[in-house]
C-alpha cells in the first residue's frame, strides 16, 4: 500500500495526500487518511463529517471520472478549518440533484452540503478538484 505524502503548506500546517485507484474500495483508505490527519491536528470532532465527505467525493469520482486513479487531499487551511478534496482527471462538474425517494444513488452532494461549511470545485487544465471545508467550533 502506498504511503500518504505529507508536505508543509503556506498555513504552516502539514497537508496529507494520497493517490488511490479509482475504485469503491479506495473510500476506506481515504477515510483513514482523513481520520489520521484530523487526529494529528487534534480536530477529532470533525472526523465523522470528514469521513462522510471524503466517502461521497471518492464515490462521485469513481462513478463519473476518467482514468485509473484519484488523489485525496486533506489540508488544514486555518487553525480550525480543514479542506478535504478529491482530484480527478475529468472536467465534468458535479451537479447536486434531488433524487427520487426510492433511488439508490444521487444523495452524495446533498450529504456534503449538509456536513460542510462550504464546498466547491476548482477547475484545472487536467481535470478538477472537488473540495469541502469543515470548521471546528470553539
Amino acid at each position: 500500500m502506498p504511503r500518504p505524502a505529507t508536505r508543509a503548506r503556506t498555513t504552516g500546517f502539514p497537508g496529507y495526500s494520497e493517490t488511490l485507484p479509482r475504485q469503491p474500495e479506495s473510500a476506506a483508505v481515504a477515510r483513514r487518511l482523513v481520520r489520521v490527519a484530523l487526529a494529528v491536528w487534534a480536530l477529532d470532532a470533525l472526523a465523522d463529517d470528514g469521513a462522510l465527505i471524503v466517502t461521497e467525493l471518492v464515490a462521485n469520482a469513481v462513478l463519473h471520472a476518467r482514468r485509473a486513479s484519484v488523489r485525496v487531499i486533506v489540508e488544514r487551511t486555518a487553525p480550525r478549518v480543514v479542506r478535504v478534496a478529491v482530484a480527478d482527471l475529468s472536467r465534468a462538474q458535479p451537479v447536486p440533484r434531488l433524487p427520487e425517494p426510492d433511488a439508490e444513488q444521487g444523495r452524495g452532494l446533498l450529504l456534503v452540503t449538509a456536513s460542510a461549511v462550504r464546498w466547491g470545485t476548482d477547475e484545472r487544465r487536467w481535470g478538477k478538484v472537488v473540495w469541502a471545508e469543515l470548521e471546528a467550533r470553539g
